[in-house]
């Protein structure tokens, strides 16, 4: 009877915040991802961090003896991109998820870059800052790409890397959608319009994750705004479109790559460049992803990104 109960107030709850939902999303939006967040183990907190104020997500609860994992997104992106990933992953690591300055909700300063350079500076102070002397670093395209810079600048504070998607700074033998409009002089990873966020949308995704409607149109609004400032940091991006390339190799360290067959933003015929590189990688193709494959497959890829970390600490 107890939950009959439960459920009657609930609809009757969602009922009478239908309006809300639709009209006033930027209001529901943080009410969802709170309880997402929940739901995964995760809880929010912020801290100032090189000059920084920066938002980010931890496990409530872990396992003191394991290495802390972090998990980095990629250009444009954010924290909550990992959420249904940490939910599956297994065991009871501990998880730090940032949102890396200049983006999310994390501060972003005009006097300041945000390129790569500037960026390994502030993911240590960051590291320093939660007392993580080394950890499991993971990546979504920039996110990846940092972590593996991170990495090679800081071997002894990386115990494992993972690409979850591809990483930044690669250049495939066969160019990419994406890159051909790079190419062209284009931004196609920028939004300046409700139409150019929906495009980019089907650029990331092969099969598109379901998401609430105020996530989705309040992601929308906050791009569309932050187009002119987005572009600055474009431009910093693109200036290292292919670093990664020039200073991956020699990595020791166990590596782990998912890459999306059908990812339109970097080809998969660069899987092969990565494990030319990195021959010790264990290198796997996802059929019918795209881009990000924490949030297509966020179950399997948590689940084998659990199988890689298993006995590594």
């Amino acid at each position: 009877m107890a939950l009959w109960i439960l459920l009657s107030g609930l609809a009757a709850t969602l009922a009478s915040g239908a309006s809300l939902w639709w009209r006033h999303p930027r209001w529901s939006r943080p009410a969802l991802l709170h309880l997402n967040r929940w739901a995964a183990g995760l809880r929010a907190s912020q801290l100032q961090v090189a000059g920084h104020r920066l938002q980010l997500l931890s496990s409530r609860q872990h396992d003191p003896d394991d290495t802390p994992v972090v998990l980095l997104h990629g250009l444009f992106a954010e924290k909550d991109h990992w959420v249904d990933f940490a939910r599956a992953l297994p065991g009871r690591r501990r998880l730090i998820v940032p949102d890396l300055p200049g983006f999310g909700q994390s501060e972003r300063l005009d006097s300041q870059r945000y390129g790569y350079a500037e960026q390994l500076e502030r993911l240590a102070a960051l590291l320093d800052a939660l007392g993580i002397a080394r950890a499991h670093l993971a990546g979504s395209s920039m996110g990846g790409a940092l972590a593996a810079l991170f990495a090679q600048r800081h071997p002894e504070r990386v115990a494992s890397l993972a690409f979850i998607g591809a990483p930044h700074g690669l250049r495939s033998s066969r160019p990419s959608p994406v890159d051909r409009l790079i190419d062209a002089g284009q931004a196609p990873l920028l939004a300046r319009t409700a139409a150019e966020f929906d495009t980019l949308l089907q650029r990331l995704f092969a099969r598109r994750p379901w998401l609430p409607y105020p996530v989705l149109q309040a992601a929308r609004q906050e791009a569309v705004a932050r187009a002119s400032s987005n572009l600055r940091l474009w431009r910093e991006h693109v200036a290292d479109r292919y670093l990664l390339q020039q200073r991956l190799a020699g990595l020791r360290l166990p590596v782990l790559a998912l890459w999306g067959r059908q990812d339109q933003v970097f080809d998969a015929s660069g899987a092969a460049l990565l494990k030319a590189l990195l021959p010790q990688a264990e290198v796997r193709l996802l059929e019918g992803i795209g881009h990000l494959p924490m949030m297509e497959a966020p179950a399997d890829c948590a689940r084998t990104y659990g199988e890689f970390l298993a006995g590594k600490g």
